[in-house]
């Protein structure tokens, strides 16, 4: 094929390949299609897996096309397809691209309705087939951490420079006297009081003298 040919995106079964690349490479790049499944379409087709994807004239394009959405009719085994004995018709296809998506996603709202095992994981987002979840799979957040959001601007709790909490005394300087009728702080001790009848207080007993 010469040169003015040669075709640099095609498209292929929805979706758009480089010219340049191989054909089972660029076939494995079309969701549904594996790299496996790719090489069992080249054989049964007759055609040269190395091939670059813009020589492919346009009845090998179709071929391949109609090879991916009927694999029974390029025979290809049934237990390379992908939907085996589907569980609403029975039959047994090979769905791609958005096809697949939508069986994948109809199959696990069917575990959950059931109320199966394989739905319950499903919900909490577990893993479903058996893998280990001590190490590995740990999406949520850690439980019973706090965190602080704090707002612009504002100083975190304990930093210097924060404010002082609404309704705490500020604390009196070193040294100051409280002003004239101002009522003494909260927890403060209080004076004695006057012994009855004029008597005088008596002394505080001395201690012995230390030797």
């Amino acid at each position: 094929m010469s040169a003015s040919e040669y075709k640099h995106i095609l498209r292929i079964a929805g979706k758009d390949i480089e010219g340049g690349k191989k054909l089972i490479v660029a076939l494995s790049e079309v969701k549904g299609v594996g790299y496996n499944f790719a090489q069992v379409i080249t054989q049964s087709l007759n055609i040269n897996p190395d091939k670059r994807v813009g020589f492919l004239t346009d009845g090998e394009l179709r071929e391949i096309e109609q090879a991916i959405a009927n694999p029974a009719n390029a025979r290809i085994p049934e237990w390379y397809l992908n939907r085996r004995k589907n569980m609403d018709t029975g039959s047994t296809q090979h769905m791609i691209t958005s096809d697949l998506d939508f069986a994948a996603s109809n199959d696990v709202e069917r575990e959950k309705l059931v109320m199966s095992w394989r739905g319950y994981r499903h919900m909490f987002g577990l893993r479903v087939r058996g893998q280990r979840t001590r190490t590995t799979g740990r999406k949520g957040g850690a439980v019973g951490v706090k965190k602080v959001s704090l707002k612009p601007g504002a100083a975190a709790p304990g930093a210097p420079g924060a404010a002082a909490p609404a309704g705490a005394a500020a604390p009196a300087a070193a040294g100051a006297k409280p002003a004239a009728g101002a009522a003494p702080a909260a927890g403060a001790a209080k004076p004695a009081a006057a012994p009855a009848g004029g008597a005088k207080p008596a002394a505080p007993a001395k201690e012995p003298a230390k030797k």
